[in-house]
């Protein structure tokens, strides 16, 4: 199960991010609600552990964003804030659970695992670009009704891709599919080459487009 913390407590968000990592999570941190946008952006994550009080977007409003466009990932919030009229904003908001600070890491961690044990909010299963689709349930890719072969990180990217088709990924959001947001970019560019070589054969138009010195895109079918 993945988690990502935005917290801008950066000795309390490694804190949280150890203790969960011990527990068994895979942990991604941010620091903002924009950096925690470009994260949810290029990768998928069971449930987001989300701060308040946050500089620039604060939490409550981010969270409000989120679900104003229909983002389902799980969302625990974290405050100081601990009046009953503070916590029926926090959910009023979209979040899903509320938990006022200072808390026990127990408690932190049970929260989580309800969060985790509800049924998964409704979500596309089939993404398709052109004659390109992706079924996440089957964990299958077909180009022009051809099942494809992928490595785990190869699907991991092309899902990405195909999320956002026309826009442009950088290297770097690509890399937290990759390698968990260690920015390498020349293991990207390995896995895109392969990926390339195997949805990209001829006489099929080409839909991975690369933009120099910034990164990918999925480009339309014509």
């Amino acid at each position: 199960m993945r988690i990502l913390v935005v917290e801008d407590d950066r000795k309390a968000a490694r804190l949280v991010s150890k203790g969960l990592e011990e527990a068994g999570f895979i942990v991604d941190i941010a620091y903002t609600a924009e950096a925690g946008e470009r994260k949810l952006k290029a990768v998928s994550y069971d449930v987001m552990v989300l701060d308040w009080l946050l500089p620039g977007t604060d939490g409550a409003a981010f969270c409000r964003d989120l679900r104003a466009r229909a983002v389902s990932t799980r969302i625990l919030m974290l405050t100081a804030k601990d009046s009953l009229e503070d916590r029926v904003a926090g959910l009023k908001a979209g979040a899903d659970d509320y938990l006022t600070k200072p808390f026990a890491f127990a408690e932190l961690l049970a929260r989580l695992e309800a969060l985790l044990r509800r049924s998964p909010l409704p979500r596309a299963d089939v993404l398709q670009v052109g004659d390109l689709t992706l079924d996440l349930a089957r964990h299958e890719v077909t180009r022009a009704g051809v099942r494809l072969k992928l490595t785990p990180r190869e699907f991991a990217i092309l899902e990405t891709l195909m999320r956002r088709p026309g826009e442009l990924l950088t290297r770097s959001a690509l890399a937290d599919q990759v390698c968990g947001g260690l920015d390498d970019s020349n293991l990207v560019d390995v896995h895109v080459c392969h990926l390339r070589k195997k949805i990209d054969q001829p006489p099929l138009d080409s839909l991975i487009q690369t933009v120099w010195g910034s990164g990918y895109r999925l480009g339309m079918p014509r």
